[in-house]
């Protein structure tokens, strides 16, 4: 059974079987900036600073453990999916917001 056949597609890409210390951390910052996406895309409000940084930094922590779910479940790859499904959302949102300004004036 070759470990290969088994991963991922960003830890194939990352090569984890073949360097793994440098494919979990390109793996990790690939999650959690992926994660930072979706979260201000779908769930992010105005907070104060310390409030923000206590979120991000829960963020993060919780980002080291999907980086070892994410050497053999596309837990990056859902991510990806999610962060697109909400920016058409987004600019959506905005032509419809838009297209209802123009039509009130």
């Amino acid at each position: 059974m070759k470990v290969q056949e088994h991963l991922s597609f960003f830890a194939a890409l990352f090569r984890i079987d073949e360097q793994p210390v440098l494919g979990m951390k390109l793996l990790y910052i690939t999650i959690l900036i992926l994660s930072i996406v979706v979260y201000k895309l779908g769930f992010a409000k105005r907070l104060p600073l310390l409030k923000s940084a206590v979120i991000y930094l829960f963020l993060a922590i919780g980002c080291s453990v999907l980086t070892f779910f994410g050497a053999f479940l596309p837990i990056a790859e859902g991510l990806v999916v999610a962060a697109l499904v909400l920016i058409i959302y987004k600019v959506r949102l905005h032509q419809s917001k838009k297209h209802e300004a123009n039509q009130n004036l």
